[in-house]
């Protein structure tokens, strides 16, 4: 998988605050995801070493849900943990993952969030914007905004506010559970956003893509090739 190399990593902190605001720009939240072949879920493990983690990319076949192929980087973190610059501590190892990839996914749901951020770039939209490929935030919980309590229903949601612009949607996923954070990453509209993360849902809080992710990334699924099914191949060749 591609990665457009749009900065650097060695930054100070006023650095990344200043590219943020100018990637922002670039944000897309028009959907231009229609029938996904493909979609991955990208999450992060801290390593018990000191300042080092795992990250992972899981892609899944849609809309069965098989598990196609894994890649996962253990290096050490770039960046300090800063609230808000999130980004430039895990994007680096989670593009090293998807490089490793030979699938490329239609979509990508983000352990982290999208436009939900005080400057409307967070990790999600980070690595949209990185990708050039459609992504979803789905964050466990708020950085910023407000919201009212959504429904006990799964599939219900409320509007995420901040400074009077919606940023996102506080989903709930699963009766009895904690709710989602879904915000736009890249090339996504809201309504999208909600919709692709609750059709990844397999009787979890969390979308199968990033509940796998969260194992591989924590070394509980071990990597793993895409091997194309025979019906997609004729004389060698992946159609």
């Amino acid at each position: 998988m591609k990665v457009h190399h749009l900065h650097g990593w060695q930054v100070s902190v006023p650095q990344a605050f200043a590219i943020q605001r100018e990637l922002a720009a670039n944000v897309s939240r028009l959907s231009e995801v229609a029938n996904p072949r493909f979609i991955a879920g990208a999450d992060i493990s801290a390593g018990r070493a000191q300042g080092m983690a795992t990250g992972a990319v899981v892609v899944m076949d849609y809309p069965a849900l098989n598990l196609v192929e894994v890649k996962t980087v253990n290096e050490k973190l770039p960046f300090p943990y800063i609230p808000g610059l999130l980004s430039f501590r895990e994007s680096p190892l989670v593009l090293a993952a998807c490089e490793k990839l030979t699938v490329t996914p239609d979509l990508i749901l983000v352990d982290g969030q999208g436009l939900a951020h005080p400057r409307r770039l967070g990790l999600a939209s980070h690595l949209g914007l990185l990708l050039d490929t459609p992504t979803v935030g789905c964050a466990k919980s708020r950085l910023c905004g407000r919201h009212q309590e959504p429904a006990r229903t799964p599939g219900s949601y409320a509007e995420l506010v901040d400074n009077g612009e919606i940023i996102g949607a506080v989903l709930r996923t699963k009766e009895d559970t904690s709710p989602l954070y879904i915000s736009i990453g890249h090339k996504v509209d809201l309504e999208a956003a909600i919709g692709w993360a609750l059709a990844c849902c397999r009787g979890y809080r969390i979308p199968e893509p990033l509940r796998l992710a969260h194992l591989a990334a924590g070394g509980n699924i071990k990597e793993k090739e895409y091997t194309p099914s025979p019906e997609l191949t004729f004389q060698g060749k992946l159609f």
